[in-house]
Parts: structure tokens; C-alpha cells; sequence
């Protein structure tokens, strides 16, 4: 899986968060707390990152991620009891509407945490 060895170490960073801090906060919370163990595990990243959104190669706005890790992968958070549907669609749209491979989706609201790989099938070099 492409990058699957930097999916793998922002998973990680979330679980430490997840598990020093439990469930609970509001997602800002977990945000800041992950950005300290992301820097601290040497990973370059953006947090609240505008990124622009075209369609048809035209611009039609902009988005902020929760962080865009090592300039190669979105990570979105949420902070609620259960993850749905719509959830996956969000962060799937923007690794499309981003142009990016993958992305992740992580939930620090349930009493464990709760991730989700998302792949872009339309990535060029995944199709």
C-alpha cells in the first residue's frame, strides 16, 4: 500500500493521544495533543491547512484539513461517539477533490480509538 510505513506512524501518534487522553474532549483538543506527537516523532506537517478544491480544473474554493502530514497525506479528526457513513464520504471526497492517494480519517470520540484508510481510486497511480 503506498504509504503505508506513514499511515502507520500517524496511527501510532493517535493511539498514544488516545491513550493518555481517553475519550472525551472536544476534537481541537485531541488536534493540538496529536500535533505534539506527530513533531515529536520527527514528522513534518501543516495543521489546519487550506488546501484549494477545483473541479474540471477550475477553482471552485477552498477546505482546511486537520493536518496535511509529510506533504503526501490528509488526516482528518473527529471527536464523536461513533463514526457514520458520511463520515468516510467527507474524507474520501477530499483526497479526491485534494488530488492525494490516501488519507486518514481518525476518531478519538469512542472508548477506543477508531481509524480508516481512505483511498483515492481516482489517484492516477492507482488506477
Amino acid at each position: 500500500m503506498l504509504h503505508e510505513r506513514l499511515t502507520h506512524k500517524i496511527i501510532g501518534c493517535a493511539m498514544k493521544v488516545h491513550s493518555v487522553l481517553g475519550n472525551g474532549f472536544q476534537e481541537v483538543i485531541y488536534q493540538r495533543a496529536l500535533a505534539i506527537e506527530l513533531a515529536s516523532q520527527g514528522l513534518d506537517f501543516k495543521r489546519e491547512f487550506e488546501m484549494r478544491i477545483f473541479y474540471e480544473g477550475h477553482d471552485i474554493g477552498t477546505r482546511r484539513v486537520d493536518f496535511f502530514v509529510e506533504e503526501a497525506i490528509m488526516v482528518e479528526l473527529k471527536a464523536l461517539t461513533q463514526l457514520e457513513d458520511v463520515h468516510l464520504a467527507q474524507a474520501m471526497n477530499y483526497c479526491q477533490a485534494y488530488n492525494l492517494p490516501i488519507g486518514l480519517l481518525i476518531n478519538f470520540g469512542g472508548k477506543s480509538l477508531e481509524f480508516k484508510r481512505v483511498i483515492n481510486l481516482h489517484y492516477p497511480k492507482t488506477v
